[in-house]
């Protein structure tokens, strides 16, 4: 027998199965049956038995090795390890290391390096000790990355696997990477068909190489990606693992994410969250860890919650130790409407109210929010109870993260309902993220509806008087993206969220922000606009039936509170407080256009709910309108715009109509007032009003410019500025403008026929510098295509503004590059109805 200290480097072995022979580089020499038999059997029991230093450290865990880190610990194959095994023969396998490792060359058949590499990987599933025996051998990596090109799956398999154990060492995985086994299992995995024992130990070995941050740049930018994402649907749990490891650890570099997504990530680790199938813990762990780290962007994150998922933030199990559910009162719906009580009493043993939900009467017919919101409420609040509703997060793998950095991911009832929950609890930390969340989550009209039937909008406003300036900011923010939505209106000031805003308005050290925000639910609220049509009209507005929302919402407050539906308008009286009244003229003279328009709307809609409007005359509200009047933004054409970004400037202006345009409403509507005509300086204001009607600002926020500087005009002296009447310069900076938009963009030809009609009416009446208007305007192409595609009566008045445009030559050029000389000589063979003007137009063209 040949010793294993003495093996000639000659010596090459076809180790398929214990009858190959051994075979040398040199002349070849036969050897007997019972020789090979020997030889061989002993190489093979000497490396793989049980006996032998590989599989005695099989069972080892890889963690007991120090620095031996596989991303997905890989399954044993060993059995077990015998008592007495002598030190000799715990170096038996390690003396093959080289043999095998010199067979792996490309000099070798393939036989000979399947069974080699199948040897060095089952070799290396021992531990970091049999790992470093390998890497003893350089070329060896590079020899395993080039078998990966094999078309034996066994041999992929093997090569897979053995790269998969040395990447689990820290120290080698630089070594894989730079031999080129990224790009080496990119091309494997790139095949049509592959088994998924190939899959798994290839996308093992990226799971493990994608630890490292750079590498994970180099695997996202390969064409790996769509792969990993489809892999999420195979049928084998082991391949779905580890593609989600691999997808899980892309994840942590936010360089990667817009690819990520964009391949459709989002959809798919959505989908494993929210199906619950075998033996899916891994998967699901995996699933919930990437998208955690994509909700980190807040576009990312409204994607997320459209696939019906919730961010619910971690507070730890201690702080849901407060909550106390109502065991012995009546039940109530979650968002706190009473249910009717059928029985006269409590039954004996409780059983009417354990069944309630059973009742077939009036109250089991409920819309399907409302059911979801009862199932939710339960689920949450059972878990609650037993002390189990974060216990599957003690072991996540976010336990090094800080706890009020920690979320988790929920199907939307079970979020929406833990949310609420934890409005409920007694942490302020837990009561701020909680409501941030809300705020996050209210991407919609579906989500937003879900937390009023939840009941959060009660909590939310109970939370608007808190100690912890955190959580009052927290819970306005909540409230503010609740109220986007026109049907929760009602619902919010029955559940009475005017008083503790109100407050806030007049709390003079209010921050930036929470008063913007404050703002920007009163202004939503107590629409003017909303409030007038509520008072003539009981039908659709805004997609929402006032009358029955109103009625219902105030009913159930009455339910909830005592109180009567008439608390509404005395919360509404509070705003007639004469300092609520300064504080928003105080806000109006010194804040920016976007608050300046929220506050002139809600000072409007006092003048509606005061029709006398005494106590706004009586403080100096011209002072705010004068401040948004003179605005930076409002400047005439000839403005000197450099070192000023167009888009910026443009936004400006566009905030600065948006004010004006409040501003001039409620100025409108002050006017109706005799007592503050007296006051005020028309004289003033109508020179402020004329230079914004000529200034740059959109052309839909001119016409309540134009109205109230025609009803200044009525009561100021008729000689001012008689030079430039009033009525002209509405009808050149916003009646000519307005309509020809209207010629230009409607798609209503009755619109265009009407707005030609009236533009032809001007220019006939021959109001000064009409024409050039119209020529400024840019009017003349849409008057060209009018004359094209209109009515019989809107061509004939397109035709005669042309005509009157013609008669000055400065207007031909632009007459005739807007096409009109082929549609004019149209017209006139055609012999259709108005052919004379349109003859009489092309003798004035110089053509």
């Amino acid at each position: 027998m040949i010793a294993s200290a003495t093996l000639s480097p000659y010596f090459n072995i076809k180790l398929l199965n214990p009858r190959h022979v051994f075979t040398t580089t040199k002349p070849r020499r036969k050897y007997s049956t019972f020789s090979t038999k020997f030889h061989l059997n002993h190489l093979w029991n000497g490396f793989l038995q049980p006996k032998s230093c590989s599989l005695r450290t099989v069972l080892r865990k890889v963690s007991d090795d120090g620095g031996s880190i596989d991303a997905n610990p890989q399954e044993s194959a060993a059995v077990s390890v015998g008592e007495g095994t002598s030190s000799s023969s715990s170096t038996l396998g390690d003396n093959y290391v080289a043999l095998f490792v010199r067979m792996l060359g490309l000099d070798h058949d393939a036989l000979d390096r399947e069974q080699a590499i199948v040897a060095l990987w089952k070799y290396s599933l021992g531990g970091k000790n049999c790992i470093d025996t390998i890497m003893q051998f350089q070329g060896c990596i590079n020899l395993t990355v080039n078998l990966l090109n094999s078309e034996s799956s066994a041999t992929c398999e093997a090569a897979a696997g053995l790269l998969r154990s040395i990447s689990s060492i820290n120290l080698y995985k630089d070594i894989v990477a730079e031999s080129g086994a990224i790009e080496g299992i990119t091309g494997l995995l790139s095949r049509p068909s592959l088994t998924s024992e190939v899959k798994e130990q290839s996308m093992c070995t990226l799971w493990n190489l994608s630890v490292d941050e750079e590498l994970r740049v180099k695997i996202a930018n390969s064409d790996i990606l769509p792969f990993l994402i489809n892999s999420l649907d195979d049928d084998d749990i082991k391949v779905k693992e580890a593609a989600g490891g691999v997808l899980s650890n892309l994840a942590l570099s936010h360089c990667n994410h817009s690819m990520m997504v964009e391949a459709g990530i989002i959809p798919k680790l959505a989908k494993l969250l929210k199906t619950d199938m075998e033996g899916s813990k891994v998967i699901r762990k995996e699933a919930r860890n990437a998208l955690l780290e994509l909700i980190k962007d807040q576009y990312y994150r409204i994607l997320v919650i459209e696939e019906g998922l919730v961010p619910v933030p971690m507070v730890g199990a201690a702080a849901y130790k407060s909550f106390k559910p109502g065991l012995y009162s009546w039940p109530t719906m979650p968002d706190g409407t009473e249910i009717e009580q059928t029985s006269k009493g409590p039954s004996k043993f409780g059983a009417s109210e354990l069944l309630l939900g059973l009742n077939v009467g009036e109250n089991a017919e409920l819309e399907e929010a409302r059911k979801n919101a009862i199932v939710g409420r339960t689920q949450q609040q059972f878990l609650a109870r037993i002390g189990a509703i974060e216990l599957d997060g003690k072991r996540e793998s976010q336990s090094d993260i800080p706890t009020d950095n920690r979320f988790t991911l929920l199907p939307w009832i079970d979020g929406v309902a833990r949310l609420v929950l934890i409005l409920e609890l007694n942490d302020e930390v837990a009561i701020s993220r909680a409501a941030e969340s809300i705020a996050d989550s209210s991407i919609n009209e579906h989500m937003r509806t879900s937390f009023k039937e939840a009941g959060a909008i009660k909590h939310l406003v109970r939370l608007l008087d808190h100690n912890s300036f955190a959580v009052r900011s927290a819970v306005v923010h909540a409230l503010e993206r609740l109220s986007v939505s026109s049907s929760l209106y009602h619902v919010l000031e029955a559940e009475g969220i005017l008083h503790p805003l109100v407050c806030t308005l007049k709390r003079s050290e209010t921050s930036g922000s929470l008063m913007e925000k404050t703002l920007d639910i009163l202004a939503r609220i107590l629409d003017p606009s909303k409030e007038m049509k509520s008072k003539f009209y009981n039908g659709p507005v805004n997609g929402s039936k006032m009358g029955i929302d109103a009625a219902r919402s105030l009913d159930a407050s009455a339910r909830l509170t005592g109180d009567k539906p008439v608390s509404i308008m005395d919360s509404r009286k509070e705003l007639l407080d004469s300092t609520v009244i300064t504080r928003l003229i105080e806000i109006l003279k010194t804040s920016p256009s976007n608050l300046q328009r929220k506050v002139a709307s809600i000072l409007e809609f006092i003048t509606i709910i005061e029709p006398s409007m005494e106590t706004i005359i009586k403080v100096d509200v011209s002072s705010g309108l004068e401040a948004v009047f003179q605005q930076k933004a409002v400047k005439d054409k000839e403005a000197d715009v450099e070192g000023q970004e167009l888009d910026e400037y443009a936004l400006e202006l566009e905030e600065a109509g948006l004010a004006v345009s409040a501003a001039s409403r409620l100025l409108a509507k002050l006017l109706d007032s005799e007592q503050f005509c007296q006051k005020i300086d028309s004289t003033h204001f109508t020179k402020l009003l004329r230079k914004i009607l000529k200034s740059d600002i959109p052309l839909r926020n001119k016409d309540w410019v134009a109205a109230c500087l025609v009803k200044l005009c009525s009561i100021s002296s008729p000689n001012v500025d008689f030079e430039n009447p009033i009525n002209m310069e509405v009808t050149l900076y916003e009646t000519i403008p307005r309509l020809i938009e209207q010629i230009k963009l409607s798609l209503s030809p009755e619109t265009q026929e009407s707005a030609a009609v009236e533009l032809n009416r001007i220019i006939s009446e021959g109001v000064v510098d009409s024409t050039r208007a119209v020529a400024s305007e840019v009017g003349i192409f849409p008057l060209v295509n009018l004359i094209e595609q209109g009515s019989d009566r809107a061509v004939e008045a397109a035709l005669s503004i042309l005509y009157n445009l013609s008669m000055d030559s400065e207007n031909h050029s632009a007459i005739i590059a807007a096409g009109a000389v082929p549609a004019l000589r149209k017209i006139v063979l055609s012999q259709r109805s108005h052919w004379s003007r349109a003859l009489r137009l092309l003798r004035n063209l110089p053509v």
